[in-house]
């Protein structure tokens, strides 16, 4: 599936019984409870900051703190208490918010790919960037920023995807890794940038077929820290 960044639509107005049903899913279906002791935010640069979702109250402190828009990397999930809570925060606090799915259990689409590389010429800076755990896609797309944007070589830029935030590269989510190894092995090897090497070479199908995922560490991802 293609999936692009887009604009947050205007949030609907919400009954104060839907309200109520949106704190109380974000709480204990969505596991906010959770991030409410530890939010999981991290500095990439002065630039940019990579978190866990956040609830109202910590776009609130990332409003006061100076950021000028955030990036969604789960996507916009209408049913879903902590997405409906964000874009009604966002949008009281007159803070953009771009809606950009990023999967972790598989290859990223071409088209995806190659959006991700530009996404963030499209941002206001500071940007509070963040998915579910602030462990799997936010460390994909820091590197990829740190790369990019930054200029950073790849393997130092690939300390974001690490145990360190929480991300484990024996699971599924490891395919994020994999990723990073086929350019390095086959475009960085031809002179290729990864924006070229994934335009003329990326090869989706070769790369979920490549992969291979150790079914422990997968437990412990899906069942145990119920990560998306």
């Amino acid at each position: 599936m293609v999936d692009l960044p887009l604009p947050a639509s205007p949030p609907p107005p919400l009954s104060a019984a839907e309200h109520r049903r949106a704190w109380l899913d974000m709480i204990f279906v969505d596991h906010g409870f959770l991030r409410a002791i530890y939010g999981h935010v991290h500095r990439v640069d002065d630039h940019l900051v990579r978190a866990a979702q956040p609830s109202p109250a910590r776009l609130a402190w990332a409003k006061q703190a100076g950021f000028k828009s955030v990036l969604n990397l789960r996507g916009a999930r209408p049913s879903c208490g902590s997405y409906i809570l964000q874009r009604q925060a966002c949008h009281d606090l007159q803070l953009p918010l771009i809606d950009f799915p990023i999967r972790s259990r598989g290859a990223l689409e071409k088209e995806t790919l190659l959006a991700a590389c530009t996404v963030f010429e499209q941002l206001e800076y500071p940007v509070f960037m963040h998915c579910k755990s602030g462990a799997d896609r936010t460390g994909f797309m820091a590197t990829l920023y740190l790369h990019l944007v930054r200029g950073e070589p790849l393997a130092e830029a690939r300390r974001h995807l690490s145990l360190r935030y929480g991300h484990i590269r024996q699971a599924k989510t490891g395919v994020i890794d994999y990723f990073y190894d086929r350019y390095q092995a086959e475009g960085a090897a031809k002179g290729l940038s990864l924006p070229q090497w994934i335009a003329s070479d990326y090869d989706k199908a070769a790369l979920d077929q490549g992969f291979r995922e150790n079914w422990l560490a997968n437990i412990l991802v899906n069942k145990i820290l119920r990560r998306e």
